[in-house]
């Protein structure tokens, strides 16, 4: 998915804005299982997924937990080191080779102070990752595993293609012997 996509999905710019935008923006790519970001650091950029699948966990003693899974067009970032400079909770995996576009923090937050357009789109792109925050909340919190799955089928139909069952069972919060269950019910 190309840049100006990607910036336009989250808030249209003028085009004077965007191309300051633009300037500190940086294509990068990195190979599948490579760790984008690790938890309990600070993370001094944000990137925008260009190709590619990417997938968010935290570590327990015993497991890891997958909680948000990313694809092409959506941003990757650490909303703890992105708003207070602090180390985030999250480790980013990615499940494919990935490309980017990468953003330093401080060129982006330069770039409030100097242009109300980025600023909206600064304000745009953090109210956005809130709202996908508290859906996630209230999925896990009054959805079943099964209503779960069926929303990823509807929201993110290539997830189930491109991802380890593994992995969805761990975002789902279920077992992979009850994705099977859950997999072989939907099919009947």
């Amino acid at each position: 998915m190309e840049i100006d996509e990607i910036l336009d999905r989250i808030y249209l710019l003028p085009e004077i804005s965007k191309i300051k935008l633009k300037q500190y923006i940086t294509e990068v790519s990195y190979p599948k299982n490579f760790c984008l970001m690790e938890a309990e650091k600070v993370i001094s950029h944000i990137y925008l997924l260009k190709k590619g699948i990417v997938r968010a966990y935290a570590s327990t003693e015993d497991r890891d937990i997958t909680f948000w899974f990313g694809s092409e067009g959506e941003p990757v970032v650490s909303m703890k080191s992105y708003v207070e400079n602090n180390p985030g909770y999250e480790n980013i995996e990615l499940l494919e080779n990935c490309e980017f576009y990468k953003l330093e923090t401080e060129h982006l937050k330069k770039l409030f102070n100097e242009d109300i357009h980025i600023a909206n789109w600064g304000r745009k792109f953090a109210e956005r990752e809130l709202v996908k925050t508290e859906e996630l909340i209230i999925s896990r919190q009054y959805k079943t595993a099964l209503e779960r799955y069926k929303d990823l089928i509807k929201n993110k139909p290539d997830l189930i293609r491109r991802v380890q069952l593994g992995h969805i069972a761990s975002y789902l919060g279920i077992s992979q012997v009850s994705l099977s269950r859950i997999r072989a019910e939907i099919k009947l």
